[in-house]
């Protein structure tokens, strides 16, 4: 019995690194469009996994993390702001199974929860800018920043979702 535990705990873990990993791997494709005030980060797809696994929420966390920290722009800022963004994102979507019961509306629940919680990077951007808060800037840097997102989590719902069909993200 112990040993099909240390087994589904080890492929968890795994399954996690292989998804942070995914998720370096694609923002460091489209790195030019993927950071700034406009953002068409594809990897931000991965977010939906949450859906359908809370455990595998790790991995689009650590990749979150892994890359402001090597490859963003905005340094420290960028993984406490942008892994907090997520990781608190994340979090909401994966409690939310207790009262959404019906994946397409979680989904749907994930894209505006993920879309909203830009404003955390709207505020790094007009800190690292020197710009009010408040101000155009900050308004134009979140409008453009929850379009990208909304974009971006709106196409991506139901690959993730005819993606899990094959895949069973739920299995593990």
């Amino acid at each position: 019995m112990e040993k099909q535990g240390v087994q589904t705990n080890t492929r968890i873990l795994i399954l996690n690194g292989l998804i942070a990993g995914l998720y370096i791997a694609i923002t460091l494709a489209i790195a030019p469009i993927a950071q700034g005030p406009i953002q068409f980060r594809i990897s931000e797809s991965l977010n939906h996994i949450v859906v359908f696994n809370k455990k595998l929420m790790w991995g689009v966390f650590l990749g979150v993390v892994v890359f402001n920290l090597l490859f963003s722009q905005g340094g420290m800022m960028d993984v406490l702001f942008g892994g907090s963004q997520t990781l608190m994102a994340l979090l909401l979507t994966a409690n939310s199974e207790k009262w959404i019961k019906d994946t397409k509306k979680r989904m749907i629940f994930n894209t505006i929860v993920f879309s909203i919680s830009m404003v955390l990077i709207a505020l790094m951007i007009s800190i690292l800018s020197n710009q009010a808060i408040g101000s155009t800037f900050f308004w134009a840097t979140y409008g453009t920043l929850f379009l990208s997102e909304a974009i971006i989590m709106s196409i991506s719902a139901p690959v993730i979702y005819y993606m899990n069909k094959v895949v069973h993200f739920d299995r593990y």
